[in-house]
């Protein structure tokens, strides 16, 4: 793939310049640090507010579960929406600019031009979701109790892995359509058919976002026996997409 290299160094540095990288960044790690302490005041709150309403209802204390299933919440949340919003306009855009046709011109081959692009894009994500973790970690650690590291960095992989899934299917249709609409189009569409079929419980544990609730499960250290399945089939929807985009642009009309 002649050129990657400094292809993959001028998309991580346009990203850093348009803000992108800081702004996804800065999102997750904001999710993160708000997890535990939505987990930890809410039922407070309620208390708080619904007062004499409640009546007998009795609201369970939370626990360090509870911060675990609201960091995979919010992080799943707003790791899909940056990843559909990452990868829309990834190939239209340029080709729709022209600065495609530009690069392409130069001693770089088409696939070199597509694995940077997502390359890039999955750093993006990966820096996202290691912060969101982090401080959802050190929130955790300060109002319930310190989890440890390894189950914590299984996490990280596991929601990176899920939030590839869906930028690749939404970088498939950024190379397929003419626009970032169209991209964008394609990506809710595959997010929102991926979501559906989570909710058949045969299939729930291998899809992306049941590959994010298994990393859950190793944090809290409990047992994840689907996961070898699960991050199998996750990282074939990322590489299947990665291959059919490759396959679609090199006979595209630039």
């Amino acid at each position: 793939m002649t050129g990657f290299g400094i292809l993959l160094r001028k998309e991580l540095l346009e990203s850093w310049r348009t803000l992108r990288l800081p702004v996804v960044a800065g999102v997750l790690l904001l999710s993160g640090f708000l997890s535990p302490l939505l987990a930890r005041f809410t039922p407070e709150i309620i208390r708080a507010v619904g007062g004499d309403q409640l009546g007998g209802l009795t609201i369970p204390v939370p626990t360090v579960v509870d911060s675990v299933g609201q960091l995979l919440k919010n992080a799943g949340q707003f790791g899909a929406l940056a990843a559909v919003l990452l990868s829309m306009g990834a190939v239209a855009g340029e080709v729709e600019r022209g600065t495609a046709a530009f690069l392409l011109v130069k001693p770089a081959t088409r696939a070199a031009f597509l694995a940077a692009k997502l390359a890039s894009i999955g750093v993006t994500l990966g820096v996202g979701t290691l912060l969101a973790v982090s401080g959802a970690a050190t929130y955790t650690a300060a109002l319930f109790e310190p989890l440890g590291v390894g189950g914590w960095a299984a996490l990280v992989g596991c929601v990176w892995l899920s939030l590839m899934a869906y930028a690749a299917i939404t970088f498939l249709g950024s190379t397929l359509s003419h626009s970032a609409a169209g991209g964008a189009a394609i990506g809710v569409g595959g997010l929102i058919l991926l979501t559906v079929a989570s909710a058949i419980p045969t299939l729930a544990p291998y899809l992306p976002g049941g590959l994010a609730a298994l990393g859950g499960a190793l944090a809290l250290g409990r047992p994840a026996p689907e996961l070898v399945g699960s991050l199998a089939v996750s990282a074939g929807i990322t590489l299947a997409a990665a291959i059919a985009a490759a396959w679609a642009f090199r006979g595209r009309e630039l």
